[in-house]
């Protein structure tokens, strides 16, 4: 089975001026992204953390995140904003 790992990371979630939403994680450079939709916003801003982690690792540098062994039996909590108006 392939050693898989999560990072657990904080995403910044503002309103743009055009109407869309700008997505966010402090202490990355580079990595935000922006989308129409909030749900667009955090997959756009994921994709590009994706982007900048492997990166990193081909260079052997670290993430800089604490890393988490994702096996069968690991359990996470996460908080996902879900409108309802």
């Amino acid at each position: 089975m392939t050693e898989r790992k999560t990072v657990l990371v904080s995403i910044v979630i503002e309103a743009n001026d055009d109407e869309g939403y700008l997505a966010s994680v402090p202490g990355v450079q580079g990595a935000f992204a922006e989308g129409d939709t909030l749900d667009e916003a955090v997959f756009n801003c994921v994709d590009v953390l994706k982007m900048i982690f492997a990166y990193r690792a081909e260079r052997g540098e670290p993430l800089g995140f604490n890393e988490v062994e994702f096996t069968p039996n690991t359990r996470m909590a996460v908080a996902v904003p879900v409108g309802v108006g």
